[in-house]
């Protein structure tokens, strides 16, 4: 039997006691480092607007006092947030924990249908809401019967009628305490329930993914173990984290990546997190420039933009020293031409999911670049199991489905023990992505299991395709999905957005379509075995669509492909 076991450690004691806002805010642990006075916790990105640790500690006690004398929000009830980044995030989520009650965080794009059912499915009893959000808020509150009265606004929104956190907070500071704090007994963090964090899912509704609060503790200590947070093991100007560096705070905070990688681990590790509300590239590019943000977390689609967006030029990211990929596969390609952007930085990826909260590997301290197209190594507490199609354990460069054991696991899914079943088996969590090891222990993601192509009988990963393809010049963007043919089984189809440059040389001249599509068949043709081409063919589309962790919407894109060829009055034959 074959498993690889995270590098480094040991770790230090992982608190089962201890909810995550004592951890982070109460408690104190060999591998935090201390902030000198003056280092803020967050910076607003728009306002500028700096947040240090005894502001977020009282705030966090106001909003809780509010929360408990207001709505009565005590044990194991369910506050949900439905909004995008801001700076009272972290406090609306400490908050919660101080009452012993549970965060679900909510995609603040969702419509009111969808954010009914979590609403619904969570059992939720206030929404903490983003006033650009609030018509959606209350159509969907109307919808799981929850009373107007129980919104509040992040922010003030004129005529609205609803209180704010601010009003709330001043209220809470106003009176004496209402409530008393949950104190956890020894090994009671592993059920306690934190988060309600909806997985994404590519088929049926979304799952509610329960984590307990030992959960995001543990996986942010083996994170800070792996990357050696706080370590004297190096001078101080090649130490990866270090207070007084500067992160980037794009990813969505309600998402398992924004939540415990760029917000929880970042602040354990002294570092300053400049909340940024909604990803808007160029402003990005501002952002990292006038802040001198060191340290930025993205997923691939970022990269892409890094990589081709004519504005990269105009800005200085000469301040960022490391970069992190993750949510889906960075191509090899992609990653090459990264280091030509940002010349001085540490890049590399990482790899995990909500269901093992979160990270599972992280390129190491001693790669400066990471491994091309690898996701790097498992990080301190993890085992992997490869498992083939016939459910024997792989060997070291076999491809099988990765399955894991991390402290950091989740419990199951909420309310949903069928799925349960199929996903948390024995304490491991079979991840639906097929992989491999290489003889370096570094973990390659192939594709996800239900995304595979059969060709001819032969399996091609979209990913695969997609990295060769983002070479081309005229590419800007790209997704390859399946179509069915009688014959073949899948054919490969190319959904394209073009760089700005071959896009105007279309709108000049329409015939440059045909070739440019005809120079991407060839492109794949040159360098690929005849069953991974571009046998269905390219087509060009305006944007491809992603969920806001970045991961490819390939069902939407075959829906499409499918209801084009229906107009069409038949089926794609493959080019014999």
């Amino acid at each position: 039997m074959v498993e690889i076991r995270g590098v480094g450690g040991p770790l230090p004691r992982i608190p089962d006691d201890l909810t995550l806002a004592q951890f982070m805010l109460d408690s104190h642990t060999p591998i935090k480092p201390v902030r000198k006075e003056g280092i803020p916790w967050l910076i607003d990105d728009e306002t500028g607007r700096r947040v240090g640790f005894e502001e977020l500690r009282m705030r966090t006690f106001g909003l809780a006092n509010a929360l408990k004398l207001k709505y009565n929000i005590g044990e194991d009830d369910v506050v949900c947030i439905y909004s995008s980044n801001h700076v009272d995030y972290p406090v609306a989520i400490w908050a919660t924990h101080r009452l012993g009650a549970i965060v679900s965080g909510a995609n603040p794009s969702y419509t009111a249908p969808e954010l009914a059912y979590q609403l619904e499915l969570t059992k939720s009893s206030v929404i903490l809401v983003h006033p650009g959000s609030l018509p959606t808020a209350l159509k969907a509150a109307s919808l799981a019967k929850i009373p107007t009265n129980r919104i509040i606004l992040f922010d003030p929104l004129p005529q609205s009628g609803l209180p704010t956190l601010d009003q709330l907070i001043n209220e809470g500071l106003s009176n004496e305490a209402s409530f008393v704090e949950r104190r956890l007994k020894p090994g009671e963090g592993k059920k306690k329930l934190a988060f309600l964090s909806f997985s994404s899912g590519t088929t049926g509704k979304p799952k509610a993914v329960a984590i307990p609060h030992y959960s995001p503790i543990a996986n942010v200590i083996q994170m800070a173990v792996q990357q050696k947070v706080n370590e004297d093991d190096k001078p101080w100007d090649g130490r990866r984290f270090r207070p007084g560096d500067v992160s980037s705070g794009v990813l969505p905070f309600y998402h398992i990546y924004g939540l415990v990688v760029n917000l929880h681990l970042m602040l354990l590790s002294g570092l300053t997190v400049v909340v940024t509300a909604k990803f808007n590239f160029e402003e990005f590019l501002k952002s990292i420039q006038r802040y001198k943000i060191t340290h930025v977390w993205a997923v691939p689609p970022h990269v892409v933009l890094l990589c081709k967006h004519p504005s990269v030029k105009n800005y200085d990211l000469s301040s960022v020293r490391y970069l992190m990929a993750g949510a889906a596969p960075l191509s090899a390609e992609l990653t090459t031409q990264l280091t030509k952007v940002l010349r001085n930085s540490d890049l590399g990826q990482g790899y995990g999911m909500t269901e093992t909260c979160t990270v599972v590997t992280m390129y190491p301290t001693a790669q400066k670049i990471g491994t091309l197209g690898s996701a790097g190594q498992l990080i301190p507490g993890c085992v992997a199991r490869v498992v083939k199609e016939d459910g024997s354990i792989a060997k070291i460069g076999e491809i099988g489905e990765l399955v894991v054991r991390s402290p950091s696991n989740a419990l199951g899914y909420f309310l949903n023990e069928e799925a349960t079943r199929e996903t948390f088996v024995d304490g491991w969590v079979r991840t639906g992505d097929e992989v491999y090891f290489n003889e370096n222990a570094e973990l390659f993601v192939v594709d996800r299991l239900k995304e595979l192509l059969k060709v001819r009988g032969f399996q091609v990963a979209p990913a695969e395709l997609e990295g060769h393809l983002m070479d081309h010049p005229d590419i800007a963007d790209c997704c390859v999905i399946g179509i069915p043919d009688e014959f073949s089984g899948d054919l490969p189809l190319a959904f394209v957005v073009l760089d700005n440059k071959a896009a105007q040389r279309v709108a000049k001249d329409p015939t440059e379509a045909d070739k440019i599509k005809a120079s991407i068949i060839k492109y794949v043709a040159d360098h690929k075995i005849k069953y991974k081409q571009l046998a269905g063919g390219v087509e060009f589309i305006g944007s491809i669509p992603r969920n806001p962790s970045g991961k490819l919407l390939r069902r939407l894109l075959r829906d499409q492909a499918k209801e084009s060829r229906a107009s069409e009055g038949g089926k794609a034959k493959a080019k014999l």
